[in-house]
């Protein structure tokens, strides 16, 4: 069988051949041209290098162990946003230095937000699994988060985090702190001592508990009026698309209580 050679290498040799043949001489312009679409190739080339990592990724987690029986979330201290008494529940655990986790916050949240959380019928919960053994940021950023919500601004701190992932050393976030408002000294002297650590290792050790073993995962569960724990029943791994997450909510939405 003939063996097909690669674009970028074909291109390279006929590159040479330009250079070095005189029956291939050609204007410095159209040399250029042929310059720019290799340096194209190669652009198209790491692209997909870097989609096939995504989907190996992807099929990896679609490979993990199901959810484990019985497991139920303690949600009372939790940040959410939706109906307190919404039908279905949807856990994050996530870690604000997880590319993944801030491409699922950009493309998939929104469209779930507007779907079903703001009509009452989803409460989204969020809880922090900071991996910091490759996420050395993740820990303090996660408790930034919560010192903006002792102050009302939870959300707004959370946005701000995913949207500004290469930015979140101790230097920096107090100055994510000021951009929002907040009471700057109040800040910094809950980030400094560690008063939100030990929620942040509680949710650790529940997602490790519940077999999360990467980020974002995610939970979904009936909600019980005025029952502040939640059965997971499905569970969600990996930065899915939003037709995933709409099957597996529109199926609990379906159910009887």
């Amino acid at each position: 069988m003939t063996k097909r050679v690669p674009g970028i290498v074909l291109a390279g040799i006929v590159l040479t051949l330009f250079h070095t043949h005189p029956a291939f001489s050609q204007s410095s312009e159209e040399l250029n041209a042929l310059r720019n679409e290799i340096e194209a190739l190669k652009q198209s080339h790491s692209a997909l290098q870097k989609e096939l990592q995504e989907l190996k990724s992807l099929l990896q987690s679609r490979q993990a162990p199901p959810v484990p029986q019985n497991v139920v979330f303690s949600i009372a201290d939790d940040p959410f946003k939706g109906e307190k008494g919404a039908k279905v529940t949807l856990i994050e655990f996530s870690d604000y230095q997880c590319p993944f986790c801030a491409r699922h916050f950009r493309e998939t949240l929104p469209q779930i937000e507007r779907d079903y959380v703001v009509n009452g019928r989803v409460k989204y919960v969020f809880r922090s699994f900071p991996i910091e053994s490759i996420h050395p940021y993740a820990f303090k950023a996660q408790e930034a988060a919560s010192c903006a919500g002792d102050q009302g601004k939870y959300w707004e701190m959370h946005n701000r985090l995913f949207g500004n992932q290469n930015a979140l050393g101790l230097t920096e976030l107090p100055q994510h702190a000021q951009a929002l408002g907040l009471d700057l000294p109040r800040f910094q002297q809950c980030l400094d001592s560690g008063k939100h650590a030990g929620k942040i290792r509680s949710d650790l050790a529940d997602g490790q508990k519940a077999g999360v073993q990467g980020t974002p995962t995610f939970f979904l569960g009936l909600t019980e009026p005025n029952d502040p724990k939640v059965k997971a029943v499905r569970i969600i791994r990996g930065a899915q698309p939003y037709t995933v997450f709409k099957e597996a909510i529109d199926s609990l939405l379906s159910t009887q209580k």
